[in-house]
């Protein structure tokens, strides 16, 4: 195995949230020597320096500046989290006298059948009472703790015939016996060595135990839980920790809550980067004026995935704009602006790519099919610089599983390089 895509897979492995996401980040910018600023402080920053910021323990916002006189901003965005099932805190459900089920709601918009019959656990965040204080501590119930059973066949002869999913009642995980004596909340408290009445509140998800692998006749391939959008964070972390210093600064932006539409304190539909941005003028001792002028000099790239052109669908795509597997870098495009970018930013990522031998290809929706939206509109309606999407193209977006090609991220990578070297 290629020791990228190893490292990809290891990296999704440790994590099964977005707070476990962020926590991991958050290791490598400390080994790298970036040093963390807190929004509840005042701030005394310098350039050259290297810092950090987080937010809701689900976003982090990564700044390197070059130089005294940097000028302008380099700015990659990707996001943390990923459709999943939320566990309600009263979670325990009783069902038909013989199972203790857990109840959840959906989070974001997934692929309900791959859900099924498959080993799940539970992470995420915890908020635990210790020493009179209470302490977010992350959670990860690392076994296999439950499955969602589908019905037989036999019980439900038009199951191959097209199948809606009701998430209150199809979708709850089944953890135990009815007799069950150790509730949902004594096991989270149990991983996590504390007693069942020191656990306060908490953000917790499902996700599937499964872990990576590569594959295909030629080991093309790459399949795995949560690529929307983890290889876009790994791509977007191994770039700016391998790019040299340009003239600009550099930014790594990992957002939470992009699949339930990023209006959050920690989402990208906030004033959370630019607030920052702001701050750290701030502390430089430069005016308003320079931060706005230095915006206008700036770029962003949002990295997310598309939807690759499927081979047992191939006329869901767009009839000259279907991006392959593995086919490069893909520039996203939507006259609706779900996606950032026009025909400047576009000519300009092209050129990026064409100087660095980087392959990229395009994507757009077919005319008559609804596409999602990501980042980059969102991002630079409150901020307003150059921007363009692009990303990864994959298989079954939004599946417990997703497919990639295996030589995608090494091109991800090269592309955040040379952006932040810039």
């Amino acid at each position: 195995m290629n020791d990228i895509n190893k490292q990809l897979i290891d990296f999704i492995s440790a994590s099964p949230s977005a707070y476990h996401t962020v926590e991991n980040v958050r290791r490598e910018l400390d080994a790298a020597g970036y040093t963390e600023l807190f929004e509840g402080d005042d701030w005394s920053v310098t350039a050259p320096g290297k810092y950090y910021v987080r937010r809701n323990g689900s976003s982090i916002i990564a700044l390197r500046l070059p130089k005294p006189d940097f000028r302008g901003f380099m700015v990659m965005a990707a996001h943390s989290d990923s459709p999943s099932f939320k566990i309600k805190w009263n979670s325990d459900v009783k069902a038909a006298g013989m199972y203790t089920m857990l109840n959840v709601e959906k989070y974001g918009g997934m692929l309900c059948s791959t859900w099924l019959d498959r080993p799940l656990s539970v992470a995420g965040r915890a908020i635990v009472a210790e020493g009179g204080r209470m302490v977010s501590r992350l959670v990860n119930v690392d076994r296999d703790l439950a499955v969602i059973p589908n019905v037989a066949i036999h019980m439900d002869r038009s199951a191959n015939d097209g199948k809606s999913y009701n998430a209150n009642v199809d979708m709850l995980p089944l953890i135990g016996s009815a007799e069950l004596k150790t509730g949902f909340k004594a096991i989270v408290a149990q991983s996590l060595g504390v007693a069942e009445d020191a656990l306060l509140a908490g953000d917790l998800i499902l996700y599937p135990r499964e872990r990576g692998c590569v594959w295909g006749a030629e080991n093309e391939f790459i399949s795995s839980a949560r690529l929307d959008d983890l290889q876009c964070v790994y791509g977007c972390l191994r770039g700016l920790l391998d790019a040299a210093d340009g003239e600009s600064a550099a930014v790594l932006s990992v957002f939470d809550n992009e699949e339930v539409g990023s209006g959050t304190k920690q989402g990208a539909d906030s004033f959370a980067l630019p607030n920052i941005l702001m701050r750290l003028y701030s502390s430089l001792g430069y005016g308003q004026d320079a931060y706005f002028a230095d915006l206008a000099h700036g770029f962003l790239l949002s990295l997310d995935v598309a939807h690759a052109l499927h081979p047992n669908a191939p006329e869901k795509a767009d009839p000259t704009n279907a991006p392959r597997l593995g086919g490069g870098v893909t520039i996203k495009a939507a006259c609706s602006q779900a996606y950032a970018g026009d025909a400047e930013a576009i000519a300009v990522t092209k050129a990026l790519c064409k100087a660095h031998a980087i392959p990229y290809q395009m994507f757009l929706n077919r005319s008559d099919i609804r596409g999602g939206s990501t980042l980059g509109s969102m991002l630079t309606a409150n901020m307003p610089m150059r921007a363009m999407d692009v990303g990864a193209a994959i298989l079954a977006m939004h599946s417990a599983r997703e497919t990639m090609g295996a030589a995608h991220l090494k091109v991800l990578e090269r592309l955040v390089t040379v952006f932040f070297s810039r």
